[in-house]
């Protein structure tokens, strides 16, 4: 699984008929709407017209955005937070009277955190990944999340490696991440798509090159990079002809 996402959206209401009916939206209300959640970065605009399916988890400094009948659409990786409750508060009053929903997936680490605001009240929040465990679980869960907590939906053994403890949670976080992302924004990235998702092909974003002026945040994350560069490299296996795994130099 390879699905990563950084998504914030402002919506009244469910948030999928505005996907459904999407048009081109404005460049230059958009890169209003992106000044405002961004307040005194740098805003540039560099991409015009990628797909939604080409945007859900932009590069370093890019926000993807559009205007909707009744929504916008942000692809922000600075957007979504590893604890969802921690959402700033002039993004609560951005969305302030509206849904606010938030959705993020990092298939290298199998994170996945989500949450929804409904009339600036949290309803539900959600992060955990095998390492970190569960970091936020606020409110109660939706349908949608029921056999998984329930353990309808385990982690298997991978075949040919031994001695492996069980998965540190009861299901694994990138497969609710899908079933979140359907649930919330009506469609998924990675499997097949039921025959009423979103075609994300037909929802045209815009994109801006979005920076902070101080170089506070390009300074942390080169800093983060950097530490991540010093750490051990990683080891390699191959499959034995007894069907187990070895490793190899």
């Amino acid at each position: 699984m390879g699905a990563k996402t950084a998504l914030l959206a402002f919506a009244e209401g469910d948030i999928r008929p505005a996907l459904l009916g999407a048009t081109p939206a404005e460049r230059a209300e958009t890169e209003a709407l992106v000044r405002r959640i961004h307040p005194g970065y740098g805003v540039v605009p560099v991409d015009n017209g990628p797909t939604l399916l080409d945007c859900v988890y932009p590069p370093d400094d890019i926000t993807y955005a559009t205007t909707l009948a009744g929504a916008e659409l942000y692809c922000d990786r600075r957007l979504v937070l590893n604890r969802p409750s921690k959402l700033p508060e002039h993004l609560r009053q951005v969305g302030a009277g509206r849904r606010i929903i938030m959705h993020g997936m990092h298939s290298v680490v199998d994170w996945l955190g989500f949450a929804v605001w409904e009339d600036g009240v949290l309803v539900r929040s959600l992060s955990l990944s095998p390492d970190g465990g569960i970091q936020e679980n606020i409110g109660e869960p939706y349908d949608f999340e029921l056999p998984y907590w329930a353990g309808a939906h385990p982690v298997e053994p991978v075949p040919g490696w031994p001695d492996q403890p069980a998965y540190p949670l009861p299901f694994h976080p990138l497969e609710l991440g899908e079933e979140a992302l359907r649930a919330l924004f009506g469609f998924v990235i990675e499997g097949f798509p039921d025959a009423d998702d979103i075609d994300v092909d037909t929802v045209h974003l815009h994109g801006f090159r979005v920076t902070d002026p101080s170089g506070a945040e390009q300074a942390a994350r080169e800093a983060m990079y950097a530490a991540s560069r010093s750490m051990d490299p990683p080891r390699m296996f191959r499959m034995g002809p007894d069907g187990t795994m070895h490793e190899i130099s």
